[in-house]
């Protein structure tokens, strides 16, 4: 009998004890299951929020500046697609939110995008009826107006979600107060019935939450690369991998703000490289104008053509990536050009490696190269000047590609060698300093930009009075993608 209620009673204990111990598992499977959604929408409506801000802001006014340029008919813009992807994500972002201060941002910002909307089709209207470009360049203006106040307005909403995520981290920090005090009781009752019942327990779920807690303290202090083993407890799992997800996606999208910045400088460049090649334009308008006074027609006919291909490679439909033996054709049009100028005193030889030429590269490299070698070397020399552009792999493995331009120009003396490449360092951090030096600042921050670590920029070799060697390595794939993001 003794045995029998003895049994009876131990089992009337320990299953007393296990319906405890549910308490608080239950308790942590709703509680995770809440926020786990709602740190899931809110990772989803900044992300939503990020992506038509930035075609708000960005990706529309250059859209209508293409089209109010001519660059792009007005029946092949996107500008439609666009607004209707950001009419899209309002409407989805109020289904989703909870937060009545991000809802009422949301209306506002819905209100702002209707507006958008209006001033846009007013644009198109008014350049389907001929209005002039004054008129397109002030409607596009207000359009800008506009979409900067949606900017702010998405700003202000993402800062709200981002309140919201931080109440709920906090709401989840009270939740594991709430726990830890259960726990503590449980530990009381287990350690009346068995040390071990207290061990088990308190290992499979004091301490998941415990490595929760502290996750969130080191991504409040900043410390974004921080994450939390999956503690292999099924009802703290998908809170764990959602908890990682969230540090990962802040993290991301910090890097993705790195990356605005780092296509800033690339329109830098591209501002720098406009402004160190009027003269070249001009001389070579004078040249075709002084041959059609000698109708010298085989030369006018020669040099407009190569002037003419000369400009299709540097615009090259705006792509910022070319093939090798495109870049080689881009000089060959500047130098015959440069040839016709200078025919007495202009020699020149192109040395390349036939199996490179349908490599791609990042465009409009040598041709600052050979200018400088022409204008700084050759036409401060005496006599007859020679100029050769070697393109071949840099190694064995082929793994690398050199480039090279070399003359047998003035050559810089070892003072001005020093000043050239001190000024190139200086130019890396102000161009201000720059004094002759404009085209090999491009050449070398490009080469910098678009390739980082994989190249070491220019290499300038030189002696007075024997010429000037200038070359540089970038890697032969074809599997490289440029700082904007654009394969090659």
């Amino acid at each position: 009998m003794k045995d029998k209620s003895l049994r009876r009673t131990l089992l009337i204990t320990y299953i007393s004890l296990l319906f405890i111990t549910l308490i608080p598992s239950i308790y942590s499977v709703v509680v995770s299951q809440i926020h786990t959604k709602q740190y899931s929408q809110i990772i989803s409506n900044v992300g939503t929020a990020n992506r038509i801000n930035l075609i708000a802001k960005n990706d529309i006014p250059y859209e209508l500046w293409n089209i109010i340029c001519g660059k792009k008919a007005i029946a092949k813009g996107n500008h439609n697609v666009m607004l209707d992807e950001i009419s899209s994500g309002l409407s989805l972002m109020l289904l989703t939110s909870n937060n009545a201060d991000s809802r009422g941002k949301l209306e506002v910002a819905n209100r702002a995008a209707t507006t958008l909307r209006r001033n846009v089709d007013k644009l198109i209207t008014q350049m389907k009826a001929g209005s002039t470009v004054t008129q397109n360049e002030a409607a596009l203006d207000e359009i800008r107006t506009i979409t900067m106040l949606f900017s702010d307005i998405m700003q202000d909403f993402i800062v709200a979600e981002i309140e919201s995520a931080n109440e709920t981290n906090q709401s989840l920090r009270n939740t594991s107060i709430i726990l830890t005090a259960i726990q503590i009781l449980i530990t009381i009752l287990a350690v009346i019935i068995s040390i071990n019942s207290f061990i088990t327990v308190s290992d499979a779920i004091q301490k998941p939450i415990s490595d929760m807690e502290n996750l969130s303290t080191k991504v409040a202090n900043g410390d974004l690369m921080a994450r939390i083993d999956i503690p292999h407890v099924k009802e703290l799992d998908a809170l764990a991998a959602n908890l990682n997800t969230m540090t990962e996606q802040i993290d991301v999208l910090i890097k993705k703000n790195m990356e605005e910045q780092k296509n800033f400088q690339k329109a830098e460049m591209k501002a720098l490289q406009a402004q160190i090649t009027p003269h070249f334009l001009y001389n070579t308008f004078d040249t075709i104008v002084w041959l059609a006074e000698e109708e010298k027609t085989d030369k006018v006919v020669k040099i407009t053509k190569a002037f003419s291909d000369f400009l299709r490679i540097s615009l090259s439909r705006g792509h910022e990536w070319i093939t090798i033996a495109q870049e080689l054709d881009h000089i060959k049009n500047y130098l015959t050009i440069q040839k016709i100028r200078y025919a007495d005193i202009l020699n020149y030889k192109i040395d390349a490696d036939e199996s490179l030429m349908e490599l791609k590269m990042i465009k409009l490299i040598l041709q600052p190269l050979v200018e400088n070698a022409i204008y700084h070397g050759i036409k401060n020399k005496r006599g007859r000047g020679e100029l050769t552009v070697t393109v071949h792999y840099a190694d064995d493995e082929r793994t690398s590609i050199r480039f090279t331009v070399e003359d047998n120009g003035a050559g810089f003396t070892e003072e001005r060698l020093a000043q050239v490449r001190n000024e190139l360092n200086a130019g890396s951090s102000d161009s201000e300093k720059l004094t002759s030096v404009y085209g090999l600042y491009n050449v070398n921050k490009k080469l910098r930009l678009y390739y980082g670590e994989k190249t070491e920029g220019l290499i300038i070799e030189s002696e007075a009075g024997k010429g000037s060697r200038i070359s540089f390595v970038i890697p032969a794939s074809q599997n490289l993608t440029g700082a904007g993001g654009e394969n090659v």
